[in-house]
């Protein structure tokens, strides 16, 4: 697997890890500069040369996957004899320096229903490093000409899922720790979400569009249907957005729901 390959699994799977990249070399090395290593809690893919230069760039790679707020950092090796470590000695007479850059985990979204308000807070998310999944039902609402503003300066990753029939089913696709938010054309097919999100293992947030009325029919359903007890359906925050804000254009709905999720990212990462 390439590099590039393994810090996109990272990525994908929400796991944190470690870019280890040969920055310079001076004299003989086992690898010339550019060489690179991606460092997992478990895994390893590639190598910058094996032997004491590896085997320490990944000991202090995985105490950076473990620490809080990680910065990059240099770790400078001297290949001789005279130099040794707890995992033996390399002799080439060279010397190298290693980059080691943490990868951090990138939040997911998850937007069901990219109607007028989903729409606005696509375009918002998309401006930011996210993960971000549309979901919607109606094939009008995903089209390449509707979406086009979202990829013509994103700095997400946008990924597009068409569900004619039931949209619940991309839950189980989404990676531990996606935020979720139901904001689609049709209560039947909201309140299918909040139950089978509800029944989904390891999602991050839930949030739900709508009235206090609409919520108190679902928290009913949810119950007594469902079978959800209160403390799984408080799981469900409606309103959705931060309560300071309190228009109803979709554009100002939109505002409110993106800064309640990055206050929401900015607390995962804390």
């Amino acid at each position: 697997m390439t590099w590039v390959a393994a810090v996109a699994r990272l990525r994908a799977r929400q796991e944190t890890g470690v870019l280890v990249t040969v920055a310079t070399v001076r004299g003989h090395a086992p690898r010339k500069a550019g060489a690179k290593l991606v460092v997992g809690r478990t895994e390893t893919w590639g190598s910058i040369g094996g032997g004491n230069i590896e085997a320490v760039a990944i000991d202090r790679a995985r105490e950076l996957i473990d620490s809080a707020g990680p910065e990059p950092e240099l770790m400078d090796f001297a290949l001789n004899d005279k130099v040794t470590s707890k995992h033996g000695v390399q002799c080439c007479g060279g010397a190298v320096s290693v980059l080691l850059e943490p990868l951090p985990v990138v939040p997911a979204v998850a937007i069901f229903g990219v109607g007028h308000v989903g729409y606005e807070l696509a375009r918002i998310l998309a401006r930011h490093d996210i993960d971000l999944h549309l979901i919607d039902s109606r094939p009008d609402m995903l089209t390449d000409e509707r979406l086009d503003v979202l990829h013509t300066d994103a700095v997400a990753q946008v990924h597009v899922h068409h569900t004619p029939l039931l949209p619940e089913e991309v839950l189980a696709e989404l990676a531990p720790g996606t935020h979720v938010l139901i904001m689609t054309h049709d209560h039947a097919e909201d309140a299918a979400l909040c139950d089978a999100a509800l029944r989904t293992p390891e999602l991050g947030s839930i949030g739900l569009i709508g009235s206090a009325a609409k919520w108190a029919r679902f928290r009913k359903r949810l119950s007594t249907e469902g079978g959800h007890d209160d403390a799984t359906i408080d799981r469900i925050k409606t309103p959705i957005g931060l309560p300071e804000i309190t228009g109803k254009e979709p554009a100002t709905i939109a505002v409110s729901v993106a800064a309640d999720l990055l206050l929401t990212f900015a607390q995962d990462r804390a």
